[in-house]
């Protein structure tokens, strides 16, 4: 299969099952990684750090990116258009069918379903992400104490990144500035 007609084939499944907006996506990213061999675990890191950083959706930023590493401008284009299509095709059809269901127990029941699996994919990839900052899963293997495959440095990062947002409401784009210079000068 081409490149490209796999680059449709992947971000419309994404797009089509990925229930919950950007961050919903990641699990899929992380399944795409391991079949494709695309991009690594860290290079999803590195995306949605910059998905977060741009303006934009965060799973069309990510698309792009993806379409334009494997296939450049023509992939970023097709990877984005195919996982955008799935939701404007499903939102058509919801529009024309839901006038007619509104009140519809079946209708009701369908939201309610989705809606713990909104959650639940979102917190699969809040756990990733969390797992691939803050843990060195280099230590995994033989680590003698739990202690040793944490990534200290980022957990005091994200404290004190995460005191610093209550305390003073400073636009996001600072906190993300900040925190790449200190990923810089101390490498985490």
């Amino acid at each position: 299969m081409s490149d490209l007609l796999r680059l449709i084939y992947e971000f419309f499944k994404t797009g089509l099952f990925s229930i919950g907006g950007g961050l919903a996506t990641l699990p899929f990213l992380y399944e795409m990684s391991e079949k494709t061999g695309w991009f690594t675990q860290e290079d999803i890191l590195n995306m949605l750090a910059v998905s977060e950083a741009t303006p934009g959706a965060i799973g069309i930023n990510m698309s792009t990116y993806v379409g334009y590493t494997v296939a450049g401008i023509p992939g970023a284009v097709i990877a984005t258009l195919s996982l955008a299509a799935p939701s404007v095709i499903v939102i058509i059809l919801i529009s024309k069918i839901l006038d007619k269901f509104r009140n519809s127990p079946v209708v009701e029941g369908i939201f309610q379903g989705l809606r713990p699996a909104s959650i639940g994919l979102i917190t699969a990839a809040f756990l990733s992400v969390a797992q691939e900052s803050l843990l060195i899963s280099e230590n995994f293997a033989g680590f003698s104490s739990i202690l040793s495959v944490v990534n200290w440095g980022a957990i005091a990062l994200a404290a004190v990144l995460f005191l610093a947002m209550r305390k003073w409401k400073l636009h996001p784009i600072v906190y993300i500035a900040i925190s790449a210079v200190v990923g810089i000068v101390f490498s985490f």
